[in-house]
């Protein structure tokens, strides 16, 4: 029940909003187009679940709330499996293409037409858990070496889970985006290539890939729904799953689209921090976030260009909210279906409740009894431990 979620206080932004075009710019509906006519011919490709938690609308409040189960997903447990696996065969489709100088399509990398080629080329990545999962998911798909750089708190079930698929994982001291520089360094220094899902000067088509492929999740939705939902909350971390998200709602619906939040943990609000400002900017993490895939200090530049233009308002949560969503989805009231969720897939979830438990914050929200709410479910069970955790009751780890 909603009732062990207690009324808590939730940091609020509201935007002011840059006027622009980077929802159709930045990711383009040709990125969209190209993303999906790919990842819908690889095997075991399948639209995942939009379900409707009726039970839970009406004693939340809202008229409906959506919640796109990406759990099943390629058998990988989380949308990243749409991004990191893309945006690996789309360097390896440039970099055969330029050692060979020949022209290379991506069906080439899909099939092993240059495998050998492939073998000689290692792709890096930082990561909380999920986007290093794709990668290493794809670099095994596609024949390329793959290295990973976890930080210190990331769990060892998440990086078992990588090693598993083939990658070298390199656990280092320090958070997330200590594992992002050293990457980009190593990477350097090496001759090897970054599949990032943030981006920052200088660097921006992997990123842009990465989106691109999040957007085939995005127009399953929009094919699913007539009209559009009212509102979107949608994951902070560095931005990439809400501007992909967002672009790809703003392209389909035009001005019809649905009302797009933020919510990010108070322990890493990057976004929350820019929007107060104005521009994309850095926070310090102190304190590591239950939510792993969302404990990110500093936003992609390339997602911030959409969300500055699009996002009408930033929260943040707290971390005493995130394992009761875990369990109000496991164990649903009524007739809603039961979800096992991550814990990064409940932060829409969590902020819904939250706000709806304040009435001058859904009022600022245009939150009402008649609201559609749509809700991105990230990833499912990630790591079996935590959700043990969780499960039995004890909200940290």
């Amino acid at each position: 029940m909603t009732d062990n979620l207690p009324p808590v206080q939730l940091g609020h932004v509201a935007a002011n909003r840059r006027t622009g075009d980077a929802a159709l710019r930045v990711l383009t509906e040709q990125d969209f187009a190209e993303a999906r006519a790919e990842i819908t011919q690889w095997e075991g490709y399948a639209a995942t679940p939009l379900v409707s938690l009726s039970a839970l609308a009406t004693q939340v409040g809202v008229g409906e709330i959506l919640y796109k189960d990406e759990g099943p997903r390629f058998g990988l447990c989380s949308f990243k499996a749409l991004g990191g696996s893309y945006a690996a065969e789309r360097v390896l489709q440039r970099e055969v293409a330029r050692r060979t100088g020949q022209e290379v399509s991506l069906a080439d990398i899909r099939t092993g037409k240059f495998k050998a080629e492939c073998a000689d080329i290692t792709l890096v990545s930082a990561t909380d858990g999920n986007h290093g999962r794709s990668l290493a998911w794809g670099c095994q798909r596609f024949g390329a070496s793959c290295r990973i750089y976890i930080h210190a708190e990331v769990s060892e079930g998440r990086g078992k889970a990588m090693r598993d698929l083939g990658a070298e994982v390199i656990r280092i001291e320090g958070d997330y985006d200590d594992s992002v520089a050293l990457a980009k360094k190593e990477a350097e220094q090496n001759g090897w290539f970054v599949v990032s899902d943030t981006s920052w000067p200088g660097y921006s088509q992997p990123p842009r890939d990465v989106m691109s492929g999040y957007g085939v999740m995005t127009q399953e939705i929009c094919e699913a729904l007539d009209p559009a939902p009212s509102h979107v909350i949608l994951q902070g971390g560095v931005g990439g799953l809400a501007a992909g998200v967002i672009a790809g709602l703003r392209q389909y619906w035009g001005d019809d689209a649905p009302r797009a939040i933020i919510v990010e943990p108070e322990l890493a609000a990057c976004l929350f921090e820019s929007a107060k400002v104005g521009k994309a900017t850095k926070v310090a993490i102190t304190e590591e976030t239950l939510m792993a895939g969302l404990s990110c200090g500093e936003p992609s530049e390339l997602a911030w260009e959409i969300l500055a233009e699009e996002a009408t308002d930033f929260l943040t949560i707290p971390e005493s909210v995130v394992a009761p969503a875990v369990r109000l989805l496991a164990q649903p009231i009524g007739d809603d279906p039961a979800i096992e969720a991550g814990e990064s897939a409940v932060a829409g979830l969590a902020a819904l409740i939250a706000a709806r438990q304040d009435e001058n914050l859904s009022a600022q929200l245009g939150l009402d009894a008649s609201s559609r709410v749509l809700l991105i479910g990230s990833e499912g069970v990630t790591d079996p431990a935590v959700f043990a955790m969780i499960m039995e009751g004890r909200d940290a780890a």
